[in-house]
């Protein structure tokens, strides 16, 4: 029901910026939330940011927060993240994803895309 693509994933060194950009498409659906993941080898899945459509809540796991920003447009099923001040332990494959089922807060995120590659070189 739906598909959700992300891109702008690449290779940088530490101190640069990336964008990431997610779009969902559908033949009909709702996002109620939106955000962001990552993965590096070895480790479990963790959240970075994310928006509730709902609410206007904005999220940020602590160790990015005032060097990454969520953005988005609801109406477009869109999300970006911009991505300063990288670090090497930003290095991870990074998702997208979003609730398509209800807007709870302990809802888990149900559609994922398939992800984009972040590495930061040191």
């Amino acid at each position: 029901q739906v598909q959700l693509v992300e891109s702008g994933g690449g290779l940088v060194q530490a101190g640069g910026s990336l964008r990431l950009s997610c779009a969902a498409s559908g033949r009909t659906f709702i996002t109620y939330a939106m955000g962001w993941f990552r993965q590096a080898p070895g480790k479990e899945r963790e959240i970075v940011a994310d928006i509730s459509w709902t609410t206007g809540r904005i999220y940020y796991r602590e160790s990015v927060e005032g060097r990454f920003t969520i953005s988005g447009d609801n109406a477009k099923n869109t999300i970006y993240l911009q991505m300063n001040s990288l670090k090497p332990g930003d290095t991870a494959v990074y998702y997208c994803a979003a609730k398509t089922e209800t807007d709870a807060v302990d809802a888990d995120f149900d559609s994922w895309g398939r992800g984009t590659q972040v590495t930061v070189s040191s």
